[in-house]
Order: structure tokens, then sequence, then C-alpha cells
């Protein structure tokens, strides 16, 4: 029986939400891959390097499946993961550790976006604060740079300032709840779209069916924004009234091939592969925004990419088949590796 080691996030002790969480995806990742006939081995990932890679020689996986996404509870250090299975030669799932750094950078990936004229809402960014001078107008939110599932944002997160350097004196007031580095985006009022994408087995990618976060029975005034609590505490308002539809009048079908145009354009730009979700805004006008670019999203059965999966006729298993057999492939191609005839893809 193949060994597959099952990278993740280690969790501290009476952790959040939001870490806890990549405990569930190991887990259902890890009784995916017993079903379709492997040994699963689930691995904390830490700041250790050498250990690291020691446990990786001991095990001697087939491949890794990588559910890391933060280490030492940081997001900025996500790309580690990947960066080490390069180094040593590892084939693993998802995507590489350039896009992995680049897209979770949110100021990278939005100067990346820009630069390749995707629309994407203007932001203050500390140390670069010149390059907002002109689109600085209306509304912010304020957000974590490394940081992802909604980490210390909630109503209060949405600003409004008429200088930048007022701005920039909110985004260092809000630091310690962010993480670290913090920026100001523009808020997009309107909806909010995710497009899950996953690489079939030529390589290419494929767009699954585009979903929408409802904000239902949202009174008046209220921020149309899934913040932290919309995310992970389900006594809250906010969770129990933002439902996931995967269901459009006829009328959104161009706006869902833009959306899904815009998506695809993303998985090139970042070179994306395995898997991906790109979340958006759409304002009154019709206008698509790209908030993120979300590398190996959340694997977990609640999560948006396998509720995306659900609804294009995907099992779990077949989401982790489909991920194994493109890496490997992958792996093969890069390393010529001479052992590929254990390599098995059914």
């Amino acid at each position: 029986m193949h060994k597959v080691a099952v990278l993740h996030s280690a969790v501290r002790e009476n952790g959040p939400k939001d870490e806890l969480d990549v405990i569930v995806q190991a887990q259902e990742v890890s009784q995916a891959l017993d079903s379709l006939g492997y040994l699963p081995v689930p691995l904390p990932f830490s700041l250790d390097l050498n250990r690291m890679k020691e446990s990786l020689i001991n095990i001697a996986p087939l491949l890794v499946v990588n559910l890391v996404e933060t280490v030492d509870g940081k997001g900025c250090f996500i790309h580690f993961a990947p960066s080490l299975l390069d180094a040593q030669g590892i084939p693993f799932t998802g995507c590489g550790t350039e896009a992995v750094f680049m897209s979770s950078n949110k100021m990278i990936a939005k100067k990346m976006l820009a630069a390749n004229g995707v629309p994407t809402p203007p932001a203050v960014f500390i140390g670069d604060e010149q390059g907002a001078v002109n689109a600085f107008n209306g509304h912010y939110i304020i957000k974590s740079v490394w940081e992802h599932a909604s980490i210390g944002i909630d109503e209060s997160s949405i600003v409004k300032a008429s200088r930048i350097k007022d701005m920039v004196r909110e985004i260092f007031k809000r630091q310690a709840c962010l993480g670290g580095e913090a920026f100001a985006e523009a808020y997009i009022e309107g909806r909010e779209f995710n497009i899950a994408i996953i690489e079939g087995d030529a390589g290419q990618p494929e767009v699954l069916p585009p979903a929408e976060i409802l904000f239902d029975a949202y009174p008046p005034g209220k921020p149309r924004i899934v913040d932290y609590s919309a995310k992970w505490d389900e006594c809250s308002f906010e969770f129990q009234h933002t439902p996931r539809s995967f269901e459009f009048p006829v009328e959104d079908a161009p706006l869902l091939r833009r959306l899904s145009e815009i998506a695809l354009d993303c998985w090139r730009i970042f070179s994306l592969r395995g898997y991906a979700r790109i979340d958006f805004r759409v304002d009154f006008r019709g206008m698509p925004w790209v908030l993120e670019v979300n590398a190996n999203p959340c694997l977990s059965s609640d999560g948006g990419f396998i509720a995306a999966a659900k609804e294009a006729g995907f099992r779990i298993e077949d989401i982790v088949s489909r991920l194994i057999r493109v890496a490997i492939a992958r792996g093969i191609r890069q390393h010529d590796f001479t052992y590929s005839r254990n390599y098995i893809f059914d």
C-alpha cells in the first residue's frame, strides 16, 4: 500500500476555529485516501525544516497532499511547505511555491492582477501610499496582507477617511488584530461570488459551478461582507444568513461567463495548478472585481471548493483522486522519476 503524507498546519492547543478547520480537512482527506487504497500519514508542518525533511525521508511517501495554510500560526510562511517539497523533489498536490507565495501576499497579487488588466479594487498599502492617490475615494475595508479566512474582519473593518494619512493611521491601529501587515481595499458594495477551478488530467483547468454568497435578511445599513463571524461563528446572525447558492436566473448567464473567463485569466497569470478558488465582488453596474486568488483552498466538506465540486457531481474521493493523478503526472514530467513504475493512477 502506497503511503501519502497529509501535510497540514500544526494547530495550537485551544486554537481558534479557523485553525482547527485544517484538522477537519486532514481527517476528511485521509478518509478519502483510505477509501482510494492509499495509506494516509498525517504530518503537522513546523518551522523546523530539518525535522520536516527527516520526517518526509522516513515516511518516504508516494506524494504529499499539501494542506498547509499557516506555519507557526502565520500565513506569511505558507510557501515554506511547497518550497521544502520542491527542494526534496517530492511531488505534491496543489499549487507550486511561486503561485502560493504570489497569491497569498495580497499586495503582490493585486499588482499582478492590475498589470494584467484584471479589475481588482484600489488599495492603500503601507509604504506604497502614493500609488493610491488617484483612487482614494469612498469606503475602504481593512484586511490582512497575508492572513486568509477573514481573520480580524468585522463590520468595524469598513472605514472612511478623507485623507490617505488618516487611512494609514487606521491601518496601523488594526494590524495587531489582523495578525501583522495590513492594507485598506476599496469596499465594493454589491454581490459576492466564488469561482472554483480544478485541473484536468490533461492539465487543462476546469471551471466548477459558480456560487454566490447571499446576504439573506440583512437589514439596511448592515455591511454585506463575509466577515469572521460569517465564516466561523455558527451562532451568529452572519453565519446563519450567508448561505451559498448555485441557482441563478437566466439573465445572470453573461455575468457568470465573464466571471469564469476572469477566473481562468487568474489561473494563467499566477500559474495555478491542481485547484484554486477566485473570489469576486460585482458592483451594482455589473462590474466584476477580483478580491482574492486562493491557491489550495479549503478541502473540508463544508468549504466552498468542495461544495462547488459536489454541485458538479464529484465526491471528495473523486477530487482527491484527481489531485493525486495530476500531481504524480507532473512529478514524472518534471523530475523524470526512475521509479515511476511504482506510481498508480487508479
